[in-house]
């Protein structure tokens, strides 16, 4: 069997937050589900019954912290307590997977460590669902 095309490293990604790309701040830029699953075992040999709920999505992000004009740190902050836009595309390109959603943006980070760099690690909530798609 031959290998399966279209797996590629995370690099080169496209992370926009209310129409400003910032992938140059990032290490980590990712979409997570919960999905729960409830099964119920009945006395019978093969007897289960399972559900899937809906997923709840969250939006995990890693990075620099950069506090001045045009640093994701600064623009959470900015809108700490609100919704803003968010399109991530692990592979930039025409033709490429998207996925576009709505977070409730948090505060993040703020100092750090001597002699380090100054980062910050979010996990903020995802409004609703994503919208997947193909970019232009």
């Amino acid at each position: 069997m031959p290998a399966a095309t279209g797996a590629h490293v995370f690099k080169n990604a496209v992370v926009t937050i209310d129409e400003v790309e910032y992938a140059n701040q990032l290490s980590k830029a990712r979409l997570v589900p919960d999905q729960p699953v409830q099964t119920m075992r009945t006395l019978v040999p093969d007897g289960v019954v399972q559900d899937v709920d809906s997923p709840v999505w969250t939006f995990e992000i890693a990075g620099l912290q950069i506090n001045a004009t045009d640093g994701l740190a600064k623009a959470l902050r900015t809108a700490a307590g609100t919704e803003i836009e968010v399109t991530l595309q692990p592979k930039a390109g025409t033709g490429q997977a998207t996925a576009t959603f709505t977070v409730l943006a948090l505060m993040p980070e703020f100092g750090g460590e001597q002699g380090n760099w100054l980062t910050q690690e979010l996990t903020l909530p995802v409004v609703g669902q994503p919208v997947f798609g193909t970019s232009a």
